[in-house]
């Protein structure tokens, strides 16, 4: 009889626990949402590296087309994400003895409005920021366009885990 219960128990258990594994990190009810549309986000910093709002825009779009079954609109999509890129700054760090920084950061910060229309609670405002250090005895034009492809990449997979991955 004991031996019944336990079975009885632990096949109860294991209907009761489901694992589900994405892949791909979305947990997305592709039943109700279909599309996104992501606008251009406009540089708003002080110093401005032209190439930088295509760069990011194009790298939101392309995780959402990659990672998703969503379809891509102009307008009024399911999701939007829409901001602008508030931050591109160089700082010194690591300091040496004789003043002089060994390292320069640079930094990228990019404010995002994130409206789902279909759960509006998961709507948000919020900025997020990655950022590269290089040797200072580097320009910054030997090393902007590696730095940005990294940072941009960084971004991209933050925001993207903000708003449809749900971790």
């Amino acid at each position: 009889m004991k031996k019944i219960i336990l079975a009885s128990a632990i096949l109860f258990l294991m209907q009761a626990c489901t694992v589900a594994y994405k892949f791909n990190g979305a947990s997305i009810d592709y039943t109700k949402v279909k599309t996104f549309t992501i606008t251009e986000f406009p540089i708003k910093a002080a110093l401005v590296y032209a190439p930088l709002s295509q760069a990011f825009t194009e790298g939101l779009r392309d995780i959402y087309n990659r990672q998703t079954r969503l379809r891509p609109v102009k307008q009024n999509g399911d999701l939007t994400l829409e901001g602008e890129i508030t931050g591109y700054n160089l700082t010194p760090q690591a300091v040496k003895e004789n003043a002089y920084a060994s390292e320069t950061r640079l930094t990228v910060t990019v404010r995002v409005k994130y409206t789902n229309r279909i759960d509006p609670k998961q709507s948000f405002d919020q900025s997020f920021s990655a950022y590269r250090d290089f040797p200072s005895t580097k320009m910054l034009t030997q090393v902007q366009d590696d730095l940005i492809k990294e940072i941009v990449d960084e971004l991209t997979d933050n925001i993207y885990n903000a708003t449809v991955a749900n971790w």
